[in-house]
C-alpha cells in the first residue's frame, strides 16, 4: 500500500503556490492603482505650474480693476 503523505504534501504545496500567486496578483493591482493615482496627481501639479500663474495674474488684475486701481 502506498503512503498517501507525499501526495498530500504535493497538494498542499500546490495550494500554497496558488494562494501566493493570487496574493501577488492582488498586490499588483493595488500597486498599479497607486501608481495611476500618483500619475494623476503629478498631471494636476504640472497643469497648475504651467497655467496657474496665468490664473493668478488674471485674478490680481480683476481685483485691481474692481477696486479701481486700474
Amino acid at each position: 500500500m502506498k503512503n498517501p503523505e507525499p501526495e498530500q504534501e504535493i497538494v498542499e504545496q500546490k495550494i500554497r503556490r496558488a494562494a501566493g500567486i493570487n496574493a501577488l496578483r492582488k498586490i499588483g493591482v493595488i500597486v498599479a492603482e497607486e501608481q495611476q493615482a500618483d500619475a494623476d496627481k503629478a498631471k494636476v501639479v504640472r497643469w497648475f505650474m504651467r497655467y496657474g500663474w496665468v490664473i493668478l495674474m488674471g485674478s490680481v488684475l480683476l481685483l485691481a480693476y474692481l477696486k479701481g486701481g486700474i
